[in-house]
């Protein structure tokens, strides 16, 4: 048998040197130190250079304001190049990944019927009156309404001759009174109503342009709506409208856009002979105002346009004409400077 009282897992263990320092004066054992912690540092280090920084300051306050404020600038500038890249960066990624096929793609000319009037009828039967158009308060003028009915059928015909031409109606929801319709499906409805005038093949390659608010708009969303549909911008373009707005488009809202005048077309149709000598004058007023606003976006003419979108319609363009966004954006009395995806014709 062991002689020692005390083993392993005995109730009481013997401990031989107990922990701490022993002081000889008063025959006992302290507690051990305890080290301070290092978690300390770091809030001393900024301490430090906080007082630092605030010493700098009292000591050059004009230098250290001016780097606080390029510090501050050039982390805006970033900034706003960065949300400007990555809006145009996801825009594009959007329009790709929409526009992967597209549904007229073998399509190379446009055909742009610009739109006049709201067709307010319950019934297609009378697409030649004047009551099933909605038409300004002034008198009514007997004729006008077969006016219209003749743009559509003149674009009718000319896109027929044309296995490869897109006829675009083009027109917005102009008028309040109208309600939420359309010029351009307004147009497109009496074309229907009409069996296309015996052209009814024409109806798969028929479409339409619902955001124009004037002549100009309805021109330059023509030609992104083609894209949107063909995947191209057009070889040629023919325009049919009123005889008396040759002028206008041929050589203000084409050399606006920048393209060529060779392969610009227009097709007019008269006016009716009670109304020609006011709308000639009215005419010369317009082309006036667009000559010194080419891209109608300042003064009377930006505050009309204005006036033709009673139901604030968002413009879904340049979505779907990525290459021609800067045009949709230039506002100047100087033909656009930027680059285009058409040869440039000097005029």
């Amino acid at each position: 048998m062991s002689n020692y009282p005390f083993r392993p897992g005995s109730p009481k263990s013997f401990v031989a040197y107990p922990s701490g320092e022993f002081d000889l004066e008063s025959g006992t054992f302290r507690k051990p130190r305890k080290h301070r912690s290092s978690s300390s540092h770091p809030i001393k280090m900024i301490r430090s250079i906080g007082n630092r920084i605030q010493y700098y300051c009292k000591l050059h306050p004009l230098l250290v304001f001016v780097i606080s404020l390029s510090v501050g600038v050039s982390i805006l500038i970033l900034l706003s190049l960065y949300e400007r890249g990555y809006q145009m960066t996801n825009n594009y990624q959007n329009y790709d990944v929409s526009s992967s096929s597209y549904p007229l793609p073998n399509l190379q000319n446009l055909v742009m019927v610009a739109g006049h009037s709201v067709y307010t009828s319950s019934s297609c039967g009378k697409v030649d009156k004047e009551d099933s158009w909605f038409l300004e308060s002034y008198p009514k003028n007997p004729g006008q309404a077969a006016t219209f009915v003749a743009h559509i059928q003149e674009g009718i015909g000319v896109a027929a001759k044309d296995n490869r031409a897109l006829l675009l109606f083009s027109g917005g929801e102009t008028r309040r009174e109208a309600g939420p319709r359309s010029e351009a499906q307004s147009y497109w409805a009496v074309a229907e109503s009409k069996g296309w005038f015996g052209q009814e093949d024409l109806r798969s390659r028929t479409l339409t342009e619902e955001h124009a608010r004037d002549s100009f708009e309805n021109l330059l969303f023509s030609v992104c709506r083609f894209r949107e549909l063909t995947g191209t911008y057009p070889q040629n373009i023919t325009v049919v409208s009123y005889d008396f707005k040759e002028q206008r488009f041929v050589h203000l809202h084409r050399a606006a856009i920048g393209f060529p005048e060779s392969r610009f077309f227009y097709v007019g149709t008269p006016a009716i002979s009670t109304a020609k000598v006011a709308a000639q004058k009215g005419e010369a007023i317009v082309r006036a105002q667009f000559q010194e606003d080419p891209y109608g976006c300042r003064g009377s003419l930006y505050r009309k346009k204005l006036g033709r979108d009673p139901f604030h319609r968002s413009i879904p363009y340049p979505n779907g004409c990525p290459e021609i966004e800067g045009l949709f954006r230039y506002c100047g009395s100087a033909p656009y400077p930027g680059s285009l995806p058409w040869p440039k014709e000097l005029n």
